[in-house]
């Protein structure tokens, strides 16, 4: 069988959700069977294994990308999987697989602010009505999504008539990325916030909690462009401490988690909620909002409390004070989030593939 795996998502500076995605499937499937990437980038190969085999065509973003399987043909691929739904398929020869990962952009529609004016116009316009996205997948063989959660909300839906397939988003364990071992050791005395801040992920409920968390810091750890920025700053309570480090290495992101840290989340909307995942391999505890995604993730691992109530969040961080609560969340958190690992994940895609 020859396996052609999209692998074009792959950031070459940090990654964000669907780039860390891809690189671990991806990696994960190679273990298993051999594969050929499909890149737009030779810089993406530092993400893949060594001497994998691929071929280069044009960016996600280019013009050509309704045309991607007239593209792939030539290379007589028995099976492509895209890690997202957007390859094109018009006049394809192969078994396609795409990814729908949640319906997020259906609730809250404005598009990520790196794409282009056009682009973002058609983001808007695609997820206007479930429409073109039945098209999109009801034209591939096999769709495959990250949770039990994103399943059941494109069944509710009724957004395909192809089969649908759990392959899960799962954590890296960064520990070996720390110069020390270090956990709390008193109470939580760093709020870590890793994700984009874009509306719906509702940093605002975080920065507004600072206001009744005195001698505690809130770190924001993404990248966020100077309005945006801006527009947060303006909301820090007085005397409260909210640093922003606009972007981090994997090797900070894994120390600033294990120093006095509490992981937390205020978002609306998640398709898998992947640094809550993160912070329960490495041992720190979460508050993060009641989510029907955040449950199914975190379990019993986490503290969960409305993302609109600045001051509970507030207090369901003060609580993790309590060292007893501290260490019965960890080791909830551990044991639960063992469920969730790539090479299960890239065998449960393997093994559906091959019943196609």
């Amino acid at each position: 069988m020859r396996l052609f795996f999209d692998a074009r998502y792959i950031r070459t500076d940090f990654h964000d959700g669907i780039s860390r995605y891809t690189t671990e499937l991806g990696n994960a499937l190679a273990r298993l069977t051999p594969v050929t990437f499909i890149l737009s980038d030779r810089a993406q190969l530092k993400h893949l294994p060594s001497g994998a085999e691929h071929i280069i065509i044009h960016a996600i973003t280019s013009i050509k990308e309704p045309f991607t399987s007239l593209v792939l043909n030539k290379y007589k691929p028995d099976v492509v999987i895209s890690p997202l739904q957007t390859m094109g398929s018009l006049g394809r020869r192969f078994k396609l697989v795409l990814t729908l990962h949640d319906l997020i952009y259906y609730k809250h529609r404005t598009p990520p602010p790196q794409y282009s004016r056009a682009l973002r116009l058609g983001w808007r316009l695609y997820h206007s009505s479930y429409i073109p996205g039945r098209l999109i997948l009801n034209n591939a063989d096999l769709i495959v999504t990250v949770s039990e959660t994103s399943k059941q909300e494109i069944l509710d839906a009724n957004l395909t008539k192809r089969p649908i397939i759990v392959v899960s988003n799962a954590a890296r364990d960064l520990s070996h990325f720390l110069e020390k071992t270090s956990q709390v050791i008193s109470k939580p005395k760093n709020l870590i916030y890793m994700g984009s801040f874009i509306p719906y992920k509702n940093v605002e409920t975080l920065i507004k909690a600072m206001g009744f968390l005195p001698g505690r810091t809130l770190h924001l750890l993404s990248r966020i462009n100077p309005e945006r920025k801006t527009q947060l700053q303006k909301l820090i309570p007085k005397h409260a401490n909210v640093v922003f480090h606009g972007g981090v290495s994997d090797k900070e992101y894994a120390n600033l988690l294990a120093n006095d840290a509490v992981m937390v989340s205020a978002s609306k909307a998640e398709g898998y909620g992947l640094p809550l995942a993160e912070a329960l391999v490495m041992g720190v505890p979460a508050v993060v909002s009641d989510l029907d995604i955040f449950r199914e993730v975190g379990g019993d691992g986490a503290l969960f409390t409305n993302p609109d109530d600045p001051k509970s969040f507030a207090e369901h961080i003060s609580k993790l004070d309590d060292k007893k609560l501290r260490d019965e969340l960890i080791e909830k958190g551990r044991q639960h989030i063992k469920k969730f690992d790539w090479n299960s994940s890239a065998k449960n895609l393997l093994d559906s593939i091959e019943r196609l």
